[in-house]
């Protein structure tokens, strides 16, 4: 079974392919967020580069965020157009699992944080179990400042990952030596990651419909936001 996995939730665009062995080749960019025009070249050279026909991919694996709005919406739909091309199911995963996913083996507290913009971050509570990462809250949305907050209340060694633990380290790490900044090469989920993790949900058939997945936004685009206080105004 072939793993096609497809990751444009951030400023990288990513895609991968790969089964029981694990990734066969990926690409990976992040200069300049054109996940539009990236994209679709990048799956093909992957293929390529694998030695695998598009035809030979049995799962459709997309990042469904939660992330930024137009590399959710590029990478959701040209899955789904894909998926229906080649008549195969789709799974969905979260960016912030896929960054956790890299520093599983931690036995800190592993908090994946992306930058949301607008001042915000998502984020979510991880923890290491046999077997692989335990997520102990919901996927949410808020402040650096409310995340600091919430990580200093729990008193527990944290490792933080990601763009936006990258972005907002001053304000989350402190002086009690509790919190520690994942570097760059943890800045972004990936598309290998993805294949790995998809692969087995894809044995167990844990897929939906193309028609059925939906991008994971946790607050509404600055588009509506936007329109809503025009509107207000």
């Amino acid at each position: 079974m072939i793993v096609l996995g497809i990751d444009t939730a951030t400023q990288q665009v990513g895609c991968a392919l790969g089964g029981v062995e694990g990734p066969l080749a990926s690409f990976h960019s992040a200069r300049g967020r054109r996940h539009a025009e990236t994209l679709v070249p990048a799956i093909d050279f992957t293929c390529r580069t694998a030695r695998v026909d598009l035809s030979e991919v049995s799962v459709v694996a997309v990042d469904v965020g939660p992330g930024l709005f137009t590399g959710l919406r590029v990478g959701i739909a040209t899955a789904k157009s894909l998926a229906q091309a080649l008549r195969v199911p789709v799974i969905g995963m979260s960016s912030l699992d896929l960054l956790a996913h890299q520093v599983r083996h931690s036995p800190r507290l592993i908090v994946p944080v992306i930058d949301a913009r607008r001042g915000e971050v998502f984020s979510a509570l991880y923890r290491h179990v046999p077997g692989g990462l335990q997520r102990l809250t919901d996927y949410r949305v808020g402040t650096a400042g409310e995340l600091a907050n919430d990580l200093l209340a729990r008193r527990e060694e944290a490792l933080l990952v990601g763009d936006g633990a990258l972005r907002y380290s001053a304000v989350l790490a402190d002086d009690s030596g509790f919190i520690e900044i994942g570097g760059v090469g943890a800045q972004w989920p990936s598309a290998c990651d993805l294949v790995e993790l998809a692969h087995p949900r894809a044995l167990r058939e844990e897929f939906v419909q193309s028609s059925e997945l939906e991008p994971m936004y946790l607050r509404k685009a600055d588009a509506e936001m936007n329109w809503a206080k025009r509107e207000k105004a």
